[in-house]
């Protein structure tokens, strides 16, 4: 989940836009708990990205 760090959006924008707390998406970001699947496709609802673009390992850049 450290992933949407890479993509630069403030994360009170993203608790707002989850209604989770802040420590909660603080956790997401940091990898220090999982998301659902529920919250994991909502946040790349959020996010317009694909959520194979969140989990998706392969860090290698084109």
């Amino acid at each position: 989940m450290n992933r949407i760090k890479n993509i630069g959006i403030k994360q009170t924008w993203l608790v707002e836009k989850l209604g989770k707390g802040y420590n909660m998406v603080n956790f997401y970001t940091q990898n220090r708990t999982q998301t659902s699947l529920e919250v994991l496709f909502k946040i790349a609802d959020v996010l317009e990205i694909d959520v194979k673009t969140l989990i998706n390992s392969n860090t290698n850049k084109e």
